[in-house]
């Protein structure tokens, strides 16, 4: 079991996830639908903004944190010494690139022209980090890393694309770019929907070993936990897709509020499978390491 800073710094990924991801996805819809998020450029560039200095503060209390878990104190947060010596570590790498890509996205969005590009790029090196440390890096497989990279950027655009569109949906005079968003976004999730669970199945048959992992250890069933919350997206994806964008586009601000209430609900499993996440990324040891939960009959 982990201790109580080890617990924290697992916490602590929450926010980081959430950061890295959302200000990588809004990067990332506002290149791919340009025309639909014109009129929202200074909207999502503050929430970029504001995401990849969440991502930024929750990296540095992080990486503080695990100084603290290797010593056991509060003083390990602080400690020159002990935080020298993580940065040599993996750990210590993540960070890094962490703080360069989004050191990059804050000053892409700053930047006119070329600067979407250049955040876009930064965002790509944050989300590396992530499969630059943890039980994916155990594996030791390349392919395994890239994939991971791929599946995150896959979920950042799904993330990203959630706030411009309840926005437009709120606005009656906007119901049109709001129907044309929806359905230009539904073109896309028709591949990346699919790649990310597949993805996703492959990760954990890479990282599981067998069915009996998934429901015998800790590391399984929040897994199972996790994927529950992702049939809650689907779930409200799929009525997105089916009723409520095709209201919008027959003007029917019922339409409009019934989807802003759907991405409700696919926010709140967002923040889920957040959660799930960092109950993964704190759990000790690799998975097809961990001991069964129920004894051996």
């Amino acid at each position: 079991m982990p201790n109580g800073w080890e617990l924290a710094s697992a916490l602590a990924q929450i926010p980081l996830y959430l950061g890295v991801l959302g200000s990588m996805g809004l990067v990332l819809v506002r290149i791919a639908f340009g025309r639909e998020t014109a009129g929202l450029h200074a909207t999502m560039v503050g929430q970029a903004t504001a995401l990849a200095l969440l991502a930024l503060l929750a990296a540095g209390i992080g990486f503080a944190l695990k100084g603290a878990a290797l010593t056991g104190e509060l003083s390990g947060m602080t400690d020159p010494e002990m935080l020298g010596l993580l940065w040599q570590t993996p750990v210590g790498a993540a960070f890094a690139c962490r703080v360069a890509g989004l050191g990059l996205v804050l000053l892409g969005l700053r930047l006119p022209g070329i600067g979407l590009p250049i955040a876009a790029g930064g965002g790509l090196v944050a989300l590396w980090s992530f499969a630059r440390v943890g039980h994916v890096t155990d594996v030791g497989a390349l392919w395994l890393e890239i994939l991971l990279l791929l599946h995150l950027a896959a979920a950042a655009f799904w993330i990203g694309v959630l706030p411009p569109l309840r926005v437009l949906a709120g606005d009656r005079e906007n119901l049109s770019l709001a129907a044309s968003l929806g359905r230009r976004f539904e073109r896309v999730a028709a591949f990346n929907v699919p790649f990310l669970i597949a993805a996703g199945i492959v990760l954990a048959w890479r990282l599981l070993g067998g069915v009996e992992a998934l429901l015998e250890t800790g590391y399984g069933l929040t897994l199972l936990a996790k994927i529950g919350a992702v049939a809650c997206l689907l779930a409200a994806a799929t009525a997105n897709k089916l009723r409520f964008v095709p209201a919008m586009r027959a003007g029917d601000r019922r339409g409009a509020a019934a989807l802003r209430r759907s991405i409700a609900v696919e926010s709140a499993a967002i923040c889920l499978v957040l959660l799930a996440t960092a109950a993964l990324t704190g759990l000790q040891g690799a998975p097809w390491d961990q001991h069964p939960l129920l004894p051996d009959e």
